[in-house]
């Protein structure tokens, strides 16, 4: 909104309106407002939860070997998330850009999604929450609608890179094609021609090999947008988890849709070109913001829990970005925790029912997702599950969640470095 009242003003030569044209003042005035909005309006937020009672009431103390106590904590704190992205993006982003839009219904879509979930566990004291089957309806949908609108929306275009060589002794040099394209291309990392196109796969179909490969990319979008958000949400188990990792995760993201969106630095880098999403860049700023503000009432210990209000949707969040600018083949690097968090229950989950049908009790680790297993002890599984044999027992020494959390992020700064490297390692 106030894009558009200073967009108006610079026309009229005002002084200093014409700072809502540049990206990078937009993008760290949105960081600003959703620190203000997330950290001030987080605490009334709060306490309002306190008053009404809108705590935790599934998670035991029992389970923790330092007897860290999670019942009463406030929940549904993803409110807060939403409302530090939401705000900042309405007034400073363009909201006739497609990606803008696509990121505003992703945000409000999954947060109803999540709402909806928080809202059963907590009032109906269903601690299954919403079933499962509409967790899944609800993010296939999603990925339906974001396929689609960058199938069909005029304004969803790349302009590919390309290599000309200026004379014959003279070195390569990388630019672009003039006209914006409809394309079903994407980056693959590690690969020197980095653009991998969905319609390959779909030679066969001759003339009809395009709508092939938009098939395929609607698919993979609802895969991407299914997969990381439900391994956000499994990533939501200790205080500052969650937040932390997805803070930077949006970084890096940031930085990829911001070259992505310049000619010339996605030129240098030799990667496509996508006309519109500086935008994107607003939003992630706000969305990183946001999340770095909910740290400062998330971090241990905690004063709030984001619940699935919070972790679907800022899962569902970075799978979309990715999507947009083309790096959703750069997921598993990039979110390489929320992999091994998703992988980690099912490799249990496999185990645990192979034993079942021999009659026997075994899991493969302690507890799952794995962040619990580095604070579980075999005494307390065989306490819960008593004459289960358990395949991997190590570490011996348990871990207090706090060096849990952290340790994590560590991990994730490591893989997001590996993320950009990706863009000259081929």
């Amino acid at each position: 909104m106030l894009y558009y009242l200073f967009d108006y003003l610079n026309e009229l030569n005002v002084p200093g309106a014409g700072m809502f044209t540049y990206i990078s003042f937009r993008s760290l005035l949105a960081i600003i407002i959703a620190l203000l909005v997330s950290t001030i309006y987080g605490k009334h937020f709060i306490n309002m939860l306190k008053r009404q009672q809108i705590t935790e009431t599934q998670r035991d103390a029992s389970i923790d070997p330092f007897g860290v106590q999670k019942i009463g904590t406030p929940t549904m704190g993803g409110v807060i998330i939403l409302a530090a992205i939401l705000i900042p993006c309405l007034l400073l982003g363009r909201l006739d850009n497609v990606y803008m839009i696509l990121m505003l219904v992703t945000t409000v879509w999954l947060g109803a999604l999540g709402f909806a979930d928080d809202y059963i566990k907590v009032f109906k004291r269903d601690k299954e929450g919403l079933h499962g089957k509409f967790k899944i309806i609800g993010q296939v949908g999603l990925g339906i609608i974001v396929g689609l609108t960058l199938y069909l929306s005029d304004d969803a275009v790349i302009r590919e890179n390309i290599e000309v060589q200026r004379g014959a002794n003279a070195a390569t040099e990388i630019v672009h094609k003039s006209e914006a394209t409809k394309s079903t291309k994407t980056t693959i990392p590690f690969f020197k021609n980095n653009n991998l196109d969905y319609a390959n796969a779909f030679n066969w179909l001759g003339e009809y090999k395009q709508l092939g490969g938009w098939i395929l990319f609607v698919f993979m979008t609802i895969l991407v947008v299914t997969a990381v958000s439900n391994s956000a949400n499994l990533n939501d188990g200790m205080d500052g988890m969650a937040a932390g990792n997805s803070a930077i995760i949006g970084v890096v993201l940031g930085i990829l849709a911001y070259v992505s969106s310049h000619i010339s630095m996605a030129g240098y880098l030799n990667i496509m070109y996508i006309p519109g999403s500086e935008e994107l860049v607003v939003y992630l700023c706000a969305f990183v913001g946001a999340l770095i503000g909910f740290l400062w009432y998330n971090a241990f210990p905690a004063q709030v829990f984001m619940g699935d209000t919070g972790s679907l949707t800022i899962g569902g969040i970075i799978a979309v970005s990715a999507i947009i600018i083309r790096k959703e083949l750069l997921i598993p690097i990039l979110c390489g925790v929320f992999f091994v968090e998703s992988l980690s229950v099912i490799i249990q989950r496999f185990y645990y029912k192979a034993g079942k049908r021999k009659g026997v009790k075994q899991r493969f680790f302690k507890r799952t997702p794995i962040h619990d297993h580095f604070r579980t002890s075999v005494a307390q599984v065989q306490k819960m599950d008593p004459g289960c044999s358990i395949k991997v027992t190590h570490p011996d020494t348990l871990f207090h969640e706090a060096k849990i959390t952290v340790r994590f992020w560590i991990v994730t700064i490591i893989l997001a470095a590996v993320t950009i490297i990706t863009l000259k390692i081929r």
